[in-house]
């Protein structure tokens, strides 16, 4: 019988240092016997991909209605969730994923301050039983991080919201951190060599 794999989810506002540190924790569950799946959110499969165009790089003429985009976000999630993450995990593989739900409880239910229930009840009917064995989220104070964002050239829809919803963002991912499990808190504003270690010390505690 396969061993069932682990899901490991990488969070983080704008500038965080996402990709970074998912190039540190691939590198470190591959040395340690690990076949690994990368994917990112949204996106991982070609109708999520076109999701993910619809939800960054709308018209701007026209306002994206903040449901409109709730549901987008769950669309590609549900794509992803049944056509890659559950069967890499059958299979004894492990799930890397730039974002995954933690974002839209960040995202539109802090940033765009849409009700929780709403959110709480997509959670409950669309993704099951299936959720992170481990999320990383990197910390980092948001306008540093649009200020890092900015550096890597034109902006996305969202990465062009004023800074408030960004601290309304940051304030429920640490909200939420700091009440459930299975989620680290990571200091982005540290040296890349300390945050490699923070995150080799956090997959130790799980993996090992």
């Amino acid at each position: 019988m396969t061993k069932q794999g682990k899901f490991i989810v990488i969070e983080g506002l704008e500038g965080a240092g996402k990709s970074t540190a998912m190039a540190t924790v691939q590198r470190w569950l591959e040395k340690h016997g690990h076949q690994v799946v990368c994917t990112r959110e949204p996106g991982g499969t070609p109708l999520a991909e076109q999701l993910r165009t619809l939800v960054k790089h709308a018209d701007p003429a026209e306002q994206i209605a903040a449901e409109t985009e709730l549901l987008l976000m769950y669309a590609a999630r549900v794509q992803l969730l049944r056509n890659v993450i559950e069967p890499a995990l059958a299979a004894g593989q492990c799930i890397l994923a730039d974002r995954h739900d933690l974002s839209s409880r960040a995202y539109q239910g802090g940033g765009r301050q849409l009700n929780e229930q709403l959110i709480n009840d997509l959670r409950k009917a669309l993704l099951g039983n299936t959720q992170p064995d481990l999320t990383l989220y990197l910390d980092i104070d948001p306008a540093i991080g649009l200020s890092r964002a900015a550096h890597r050239g034109q902006l996305d829809r969202i990465e062009q919201e004023q800074l408030a919803f960004f601290e309304r963002t940051r304030a429920k991912y640490l909200a939420i951190a700091h009440s459930e499990p299975g989620i680290v808190i990571i200091d982005a504003a540290q040296s890349i060599e300390q945050v490699a270690t923070a995150l080799e010390n956090a997959l130790a505690e799980v993996m090992l």
